[in-house]
């Protein structure tokens, strides 16, 4: 079983990007992680109409990468929150599941687009906050990395 974090853009700013590998370090000896990263398109200079063409180039783009088997997790400000353990005990009944690769997805600075919101198994919110999406994708590595340890009965998660 493997763990994708499929995202739009990427984390080009050093210090977001040291965090993101020693999480991803951290994670190797749980199973297979693996960052993807798509190139984000220009946001289409405020025009709602070229927005959502926007969201859809990309969304071809992630959906280019998800395999039918996948159980995909979109990031989206209204998704379901949860807390730490109940991630932890979500991710272990997927794998109990037979659930294929496991892939959250994090859209460009504008959102998902409605063909990738279509094709996720379901959504997940890390806050009603909106945050960049460089440290949006290091606080889900972190999540992982405490559902990780939660499931082995580490000490991390306190």
């Amino acid at each position: 079983m493997s763990t994708i974090i499929l995202s739009v853009g990427k984390l080009k700013e050093k210090p977001y990007r040291e965090m993101a590998d020693e999480y991803l370090k951290r994670l190797s000896r749980f199973g297979k992680y693996e960052e993807i990263e798509l190139p984000d398109l220009p946001e289409g200079g405020g025009s709602a109409a070229l927005e959502e063409q926007v969201k859809t180039k990309e969304g071809e783009a992630i959906l280019s990468r998800i395999k039918p088997g996948d159980h995909v997790i979109a990031l989206t400000i209204p998704g379901k929150q949860t807390d730490s353990p109940a991630l932890a005990k979500h991710l272990q009944e997927l794998r109990a599941n037979g659930a294929g690769r496991i892939v959250f997805v994090i859209g460009g600075s504008l959102g998902l687009g409605k063909n990738v919101l279509e094709r996720a198994d379901e959504e997940m919110s890390m806050s009603k906050m909106t945050f960049p999406h460089q440290l949006a994708r290091v606080m889900l590595l972190e999540q992982l990395y405490r559902s990780e340890m939660i499931l082995s009965g580490g000490r991390y998660h306190k």
